[in-house]
């Protein structure tokens, strides 16, 4: 549905740091779905670990994050260039097994509360079908300086 170019219509980071390459599939009331594909190339793996490259939790939520970013800027129609969404907080986080070079990561958030710029998110990564990480996140949008 959407790809790296119009994702980086809709969120402040660049390269290193953008950790989404696609979006699948948006419902705009409910939830969205994203693609990570994880490459050896990525400059985490150089020192994480070498000789077992496994990609950080800490990288997976900011992918769940950025993913979250993507929806609410969607759901409230994309419309103010002035504003982004920040991560506030990440709850009830948990890591199942771990994600590696060659692996996609399916990137699944879908929204539990919204109360004017704040959002609360369940996000759900995946790997074939297997649960990789799940967190509770909460996001605020702010206006940009």
């Amino acid at each position: 549905m959407l790809n790296v170019k119009e994702i980086l219509k809709h969120i402040p980071h660049r390269y290193p740091f953008v950790l989404v390459d696609r979006i699948t599939e948006i419902d705009p009331e409910r939830k969205i779905v994203g693609i990570k594909n994880v490459s050896m190339n990525e400059n985490f793996f150089q020192g994480h670990f070498p000789n077992h490259p496994v990609m950080q939790g800490v990288l997976i939520c900011e992918a769940l994050a950025q993913v979250g970013a993507i929806f609410a800027h969607n759901a409230r129609g994309g419309r103010d260039e002035d504003k982004i969404f920040v991560l506030t907080g990440l709850d009830k986080v948990k890591f199942k097994r771990p994600v590696e070079p060659g692996d996609q990561l399916r990137l699944e958030v879908t929204c539990l509360k919204r109360r004017g710029s704040f959002w609360k998110l369940l996000g759900v990564a995946s790997v074939e079908g297997k649960l990789v990480a799940q967190a509770e996140i909460s996001a605020m949008e702010i206006e940009k300086e």
